[in-house]
């Protein structure tokens, strides 16, 4: 299993910038994939950024161009870099991480980071 903890969520501005951690309890290189998901009271969590198996990477349509996701193997802690936020983008941004075992795959969660965009 794994424990993960965000952290760098707060109150900004339309059109400002903020950046997101997710410290992992253990080696991404034991880590299938890990992103970023937020969600928002009465709708589904959605993905907003991902590393998949590997450095691949997958972007929802709404964060292209203006987020950017990182990781840094050697502090086992993955990164979101928002640019250009909009009250839209106001959720609870959640650290997922996907570690397969023998017998199938397992999802765990973070607590969540609360963004909100608001002038």
């Amino acid at each position: 299993q794994v424990q993960l903890v965000e952290s760098g969520g707060g109150l900004v501005q339309p059109g400002g910038s903020l950046s997101l951690s997710c410290a992992a309890s253990r080696s991404f290189g034991s880590i299938y994939s890990i992103g970023w998901y937020r969600q928002t009271p009465g709708k589904q969590r959605e993905l907003v950024a991902e590393f998949t198996s590997g450095s691949a990477t997958n972007y929802a349509d709404s964060a292209k161009g203006r987020f950017t996701i990182s990781k840094d193997n050697a502090k086992n802690t993955l990164y979101l870099q928002m640019n250009s936020l909009k009250p839209e983008d106001t959720a609870v941004y959640l650290c997922r991480a996907q570690i397969v075992y023998g017998s199938g795959f397992q999802y765990y969660w973070g607590q969540g980071t609360q963004v909100t965009v608001s002038s």
